[in-house]
């Protein structure tokens, strides 16, 4: 089982934690239908910061929320009144994004800062009305947004509220706690138990005493690391860490910082604090009293700094993640969550000793071989933002392969049942990775479709008879066509759709289309509202229906009321939404 370990945490904690490969909302029968909640407002999404200005400049900084991303060209920058020039905004370079239905632009993931040169000499009062769109990964395009700022007197303000940065969830909580839990696992923390059973309980394994000491103990080393989480927090949002990590130069050294961390959890070479350091520390712990609590809690203390070293390479790729976060409360729960983590073995220890825990041996080197492989992961990550599509998705075919070849994909020998599985599961990864250097080798860019969506789906539907359609654009003509086919007891299905809105394309290319979902169509009212000019009255239609813009797509009973729990916000594929168009229809 050591060797099936890296797949486990390559397939489940890195990507829930760091967001590799965000998939489309679930629209699987045994899950909620409704998916409104997978998406954040829009000044959530994209939190837009007044960072400073003076007579030439104003400088404006973007923070985008994990999975949300800026179009470049569709910023726009004004003033009122008009006669306050504007000059031309210093934008950076953006990712390019290829679509096929847009063609070639750039986009902005994680943030940006920018200046805006502006001619008041005068300083007289002024307004500045900055507009920008974005979208989500998992489908989903918000109308465009203006928010304003008022230059006066008095400090400039937004007339928005401006919310909080993404703060925490349980879920991220727990994966930092079960991240934690598994560097326990590795030789160099367990070291940490002679500390705790020789000095801190002084031999007296088991009772109430040894719990409130192990307890100090592990606490006060998880507090520690909380430090260490919020400080990253408020270094991220001070400095913005996250855009500028946009940059080739940033991105290519951290990568090969990752790369490096990983060589040495295989054991290539071995971390450790300088002796200058670690001197002092351990003649410090040597000399620190145990049994009591205060002398617990100080010996806690000093094994986060201890063992830091030799888990740095794991928390250094937490420390990243805190600090595109921005969010000193979030960074600091979460690093005292991987505390709390790494501790809780040592209190089972205190509590019944030996027993409880699992015995040392090869395993653990497997743990710490798992860490290594998500380190790698994290480097190609890193490096999809700057490398061409292609060669990203050859990279993970290549990570792929590494595994399979460490878990004996082709060592054709005798072997062990568990063996045996760690082989069938390492064949699966060779054949993953043949398919993403024929799909590298295709131009293809996504590590979860290494081949494509399939052109041939795509080739033989045609695109969806407009006349079964029936265009609207205004409130009032959409009020209308509810109340005709609530007099004429007919369903409707209500798409929402804009011209700037991939995802709104895709859907009417591969959803409308599909023949499993045209055959079931016949019977409703089928009603497009048209959002592309997002009017102030289509915004306030938004608003009206609860939703943060296209796509959308809403079903209406003859009785003209809506079924909440069948909404479909963002994309959305042809078989999901046909099982919803059937679960309306057996609901007539």
């Amino acid at each position: 089982m050591r060797r099936l370990l890296p797949v486990l945490l390559l397939l489940i904690a890195l990507p829930a934690a760091a967001g590799l490969f965000d998939k489309r909302p679930s629209a699987e029968l045994g899950a909620p239908l409704n998916n409104s909640s997978d998406f954040l407002p829009v000044r959530e999404a994209f939190r837009l910061d007044l960072i400073g200005s003076d007579a030439g400049t104003i400088k404006l900084r973007f923070t985008n929320a994990p999975g949300y991303y800026l179009y470049r060209h569709r910023f726009a920058f004004r003033s009122e009144p008009a006669d306050i020039a504007l000059g031309q905004p210093q934008l950076p370079a953006g990712e390019h994004k290829t679509d096929e239905f847009f063609g070639d632009v750039e986009v902005y993931h994680e943030g940006l800062d920018i200046d805006l040169p502006v001619d008041n000499p005068d300083k007289r009062p002024f307004t500045l009305l900055v507009t920008y769109q974005g979208c989500a990964d998992k489908g989903l395009c918000y109308p465009p947004e203006t928010q304003r700022f008022t230059f006066g007197d008095a400090p400039a303000a937004s007339t928005a509220i401006t919310p909080a940065a993404r703060g925490w969830k349980w879920s991220e909580l727990a994966l930092f706690f079960l991240a934690g839990l598994g560097l326990t696992f590795t030789p160099c923390v367990l070291p940490m138990l002679p500390i705790l059973s020789g000095v801190v309980l002084r031999g007296r394994i088991g009772g109430w005493r040894s719990l409130s000491l192990s307890l100090a103990y592990v606490m006060s080393m998880a507090v520690c690391f909380a430090v260490l989480g919020a400080l990253m927090g408020v270094f991220g949002a001070s400095l913005n860490l996250q855009a500028r990590l946009q940059s080739p130069f940033v991105l290519v050294p951290f990568a090969a910082f990752f790369a490096a961390f990983a060589l040495a959890m295989f054991g290539v070479y071995e971390l450790r604090l300088p002796r200058l350091i670690s001197e002092p520390l351990n003649r410090l712990a040597d000399d620190t009293r145990g049994g009591s609590l205060w002398g617990a809690a100080l010996l806690g203390v000093l094994s986060s700094l201890l063992v830091s070293p030799c888990v740095s390479a794991p928390l250094a790729g937490a420390l990243l993640y805190i600090s595109s976060s921005g969010d000193a409360l979030g960074g600091g729960l979460k690093l005292f969550a991987l505390g709390v983590g790494m501790g809780a073995p040592l209190v089972l220890f205190a509590v019944g000793g030996g027993s409880l825990l699992p015995k040392s041996g090869d395993w653990m080197i497997g743990v710490r071989n798992a860490f290594g492989v998500l380190l790698l992961a994290v480097s190609v990550w890193m490096l999809e933002r700057v490398l061409p599509g292609a060669l990203s998705l050859a990279l993970w075919g290549l990570l792929a392969a590494g595994v399979a070849l460490w878990l004996g994909a082709l060592e054709f020998v005798p072997k062990t049942q568990r063996q045996r599985l760690a082989q069938l599961v390492g064949l699966a990864l060779l054949v993953y990775a043949a398919s993403a250097w024929v799909g590298a080798l295709q131009g293809e860019s996504d590590p979860l479709r290494p081949l494509g969506r399939g052109q041939l789906a795509a080739g033989v539907n045609a695109a969806p008879d407009a006349g079964q359609w029936t265009t609207l654009s205004s409130p009032a003509e959409l009020g209308a066509a509810l109340a005709a086919a609530k007099a004429a007891g007919q369903p409707l299905l209500l798409d929402w759709y804009a011209d700037w809105c991939i995802s709104c394309k895709v859907i009417e290319r591969e959803v409308f289309s599909a023949p499993a979902v045209t055959a079931q169509l016949g019977g409703f009212r089928l009603i497009r509202f048209d959002m592309t000019a997002s009017t102030p009255e289509q915004r306030a239609l938004l608003d009206r229906y609860q939703l943060f813009g296209p796509p959308a797509i809403l079903f209406f009973d003859a009785k003209g009321t809506e079924s909440a729990a069948l909404r479909v916000v963002g994309e959305i594929d042809a078989e999901a939404f046909a099982a919803r168009v059937s679960q309306a229809r057996a609901a007539r």
